[in-house]
């Protein structure tokens, strides 16, 4: 499945995430709230103290390389799509200066803050749909349709 490229004018929002926020929830609520078509994230930064993450060798059978983070971590990237079936890749770096990341499941406590910038493509929407080919439901962005 290929898409062809589609352009959109563009808004923005900015939110802050405080302490013990669980940040892919919010954000899920944030986009909600605002009834946001096709938003994304321009970018993120904070700290988390908690985190879920899917490793990059998940396959569509076995998706349970997951690793459970615990500790005081910077977010250094959030980068994705936030359509309800919201896909995330996130990069921490530990107190060591040492940096992971992975697909973003969720449990992201947020330690002292988030601050995240969600831009929205506005003439557009996203859905997903399953692609057999990977296994995973993927992007699909179609025009908005009111």
């Amino acid at each position: 499945m290929s898409s062809v490229g589609v352009g959109s004018s563009m808004q923005v929002h900015a939110v802050r995430f405080g302490p013990g926020q669980e940040l892919l929830g919010c954000l899920r609520a944030f986009v909600d709230q605002r009834r946001l078509r096709a938003p994304f994230i321009i970018t993120c930064v904070g700290s988390l103290t908690k985190a879920t993450l899917r490793l990059a060798n998940a396959t569509a059978t076995n998706t349970n390389e997951v690793m459970h983070l615990s500790g005081h971590f910077e977010i250094v990237s959030l980068v994705g799509t936030l359509n309800p079936e919201a896909h995330l890749h996130i990069s921490l770096s530990d107190n060591e200066g040492k940096t992971l990341g992975g697909h973003a499941l969720g449990d992201l406590e947020v330690f002292t803050t988030a601050e995240v910038v969600v831009g929205e493509a506005v003439d557009l929407q996203f859905i997903r749909e399953m692609d057999e080919k990977t296994g995973f439901p993927e992007l699909v962005v179609q025009a908005r349709s009111d």
